[in-house]
């Protein structure tokens, strides 16, 4: 395959231009030979120049003599000669070979044969069947929480052969959504499923956002999987891929089964109330379950908790596990009409510039990042942007509230919104206890719960009423550091995107979960000081999103694969 960079198509030119392009763009007509085959590798936008938006595109593709048909196809060797001749003869055309299995793995879902081969593996292993360097004795590795990195770790031991055991405190994809929207509608909150715990963890109810600030060949895996298992292929090719809450129901619940047909185990309302150790070493695993309590052998705990899993943090610090506290963020949630952010990013007069609308266009609901660095030395920035989506409330513990966002994968409600926070530092914090994080944000979460009126409501005011100083209702809801640094922001940030703090923009309270407050320690094979627990994620504080979550827990599964 070749891959060509930077084809560019305007908007309200046809997709066919993209395979034109490419073949002009790369003088293969001049040559003698045409594309056969091809396809998107990676797709981003231009949005600069407001009068001239570009889709951009790299292309892989294959190539056969100009009328040639089948028997005008070129081997291997030949196509690394064209792409020497047309990178020697352009200064402005940088074509590179990639390989069957790395184009596969950015382009499309194909089954390789090493992937064939794997499932018929994997299929010996679903019947029982055990490969031979699997100590057959050993307990199964047992999983606390089925968020991203619970549930591909549980995957790729799974893959593996060694049959973990989910342990998830909350109830299946679709009783969790019963649940979740009774909470919505009538402040019914169940402590055990709602939008933090449960099938797919915090992730389930949100954008579903896989774009991510690390590099590491493990996101490739995490991509194709949830995309196999019906998040779309686009996944693998756009710059921003997100899946969308309506769309994520499915893919977690495929994923789950797709643990189980290949031996794993997934035990719903069952959760972690202990662990059993002797000489510093992991020997049981305690849970609650709809039967009781029970006790479960294990040689292996991957803690995979989430940030919200509070009373699990003050078990596992009881039994000696070692924690420090960790910096996060707290600020409120910030709406708007779509129509402004789209207006703000691709320029007021689109509609009649280009003859259509945005979403007409092709264009996907436009999105910001915005930061400012403070008088103070701490930042402001918005976070976990939800175009065309909308605020909602996201508590886990009665009496607390707390504010996130979510949308549907056409993001397509009309609204966005996102995060506006500030730094929390670990001198903020009441005490030096490493739980003293979790106080901190539990403070807030009470009063804003008491200033929504007390039935799971999110209190509410415009930016102009918290920007007015006195009798702010948002404002008795942070500490005065954080008021400060968002009345400092919100003004920068409205010359930075044009009508972002209209005095009539809605504000939410508060944002408290942006991160864990807490880190468990681990060394560098990913170990806590009690040996055989594994802490992961987002929870122990290695994780900031749900493909980095997901990356850690295949970095854990790799690990206690290697003992085997």
């Amino acid at each position: 395959m070749i891959r060509v960079c930077e084809i560019r198509r305007r908007v309200g030119e046809p997709e066919a231009v993209i395979k034109e392009k490419a073949a002009r763009k790369c003088g293969l007509k001049s040559l003698g030979f045409e594309i056969s085959e091809w396809k998107i590798s990676r797709e981003s936008i231009d949005a600069r120049n407001k009068r001239d938006i570009n889709f951009v595109y790299n292309v892989d593709f294959t190539v056969a003599m100009l009328n040639g048909g089948e028997k005008g196809k070129i081997s291997e060797r030949q196509e690394t000669e064209l792409v020497k001749r047309i990178n020697m003869r352009s200064k402005n055309v940088r074509l590179s070979v990639v390989s069957g299995a790395e184009a596969e793995a950015t382009r499309g879902l194909e089954t390789s044969e090493a992937e064939a081969g794997a499932s018929e593996r994997q299929a010996t292993i679903a019947a029982g069947l055990e490969p031979m360097n699997v100590r057959r004795a050993a307990p199964r590795p047992v999983i606390a929480g089925f968020g991203p990195c619970g549930m591909f770790a549980a995957l790729i031991l799974a893959e593996h052969g060694l049959k973990p055991l989910v342990l998830e405190r909350g109830k299946p994809v679709e009783e969790r959504i019963v649940d979740v929207e009774r909470f919505w509608k009538n402040g019914v909150l169940d402590p055990e499923s709602n939008v933090q715990f449960g099938e797919g963890g915090a992730g389930t109810f949100s954008d579903g956002k896989l774009t991510t600030g690390i590099s590491n060949h493990r996101v490739g895996k995490v991509l194709k999987e949830f995309a196999l298992a019906g998040g779309g292929e686009d996944l693998l090719y756009k710059a921003k891929p997100h899946i969308g809450t309506d769309v994520l129901r499915i893919v977690v619940k495929n994923i789950r089964e797709k643990i189980i047909s290949l031996g794993g185990g997934v035990s719903f309302q069952h959760r972690m109330t202990g662990v059993g150790t002797e000489g510093g070493v992991l020997r049981h695993v305690m849970a609650s379950s709809p039967e009781g309590s029970i006790i479960i052998p294990a040689e292996q705990l991957i803690l995979a908790l989430g940030h919200s899993a509070r009373d699990s943090f003050k078990i596992l610090f009881d039994a000696g596990l070692s924690m420090s506290r960790k910096p996060f963020s707290i600020g409120l949630r910030i709406e708007h009409p779509q129509d402004l952010i789209d207006a703000a990013q691709y320029g007021e007069g689109f509609t009649e510039f280009y003859g259509m609308t945005p979403r007409a266009a092709g264009l996907p609901a436009a999105e910001y990042k915005l930061s400012h660095r403070c008088k103070d030395g701490r930042g402001v920035y918005t976070f976990c942007m939800c175009p065309g989506g909308r605020v909602i409330a996201a508590s886990s513990s009665e009496g607390l509230i707390v504010s996130n966002g979510m949308s549907d994968r056409k993001r397509d409600s009309g609204f966005a919104n996102s995060a506006v926070l500030v730094d929390v530092r670990v001198d903020d914090f009441p005490t030096e206890d490493p739980l003293a994080g979790v106080e901190f944000q539990e403070k807030f979460e009470k009063l804003a719960f008491a200033a929504g009126g007390g039935d799971y409501s999110l209190p509410y005011e415009s930016v102009g009423a918290l920007m007015e100083g006195s009798g702010s209702l948002l404002a008795a809801c942070l500490p005065d550091f954080a008021v400060r640094n968002i009345r400092e922001g919100l003004p920068v940030f409205g010359k930075k995107l044009k009508g972002f703090d209209g005095q009539d923009v809605r504000l939410y309270g508060v944002e408290t979960r942006s991160s864990s407050p807490v880190r468990i320690v681990r060394s560098e094979e990913l170990e806590a000081n009690i040996k055989g627990i594994y802490p992961g994620g987002e929870g122990a504080g290695y994780a900031g999103g749900i493909v980095s979550a997901a990356v850690d827990g295949i970095r854990i599964a790799e690990e206690i694969i290697q003992l085997y």
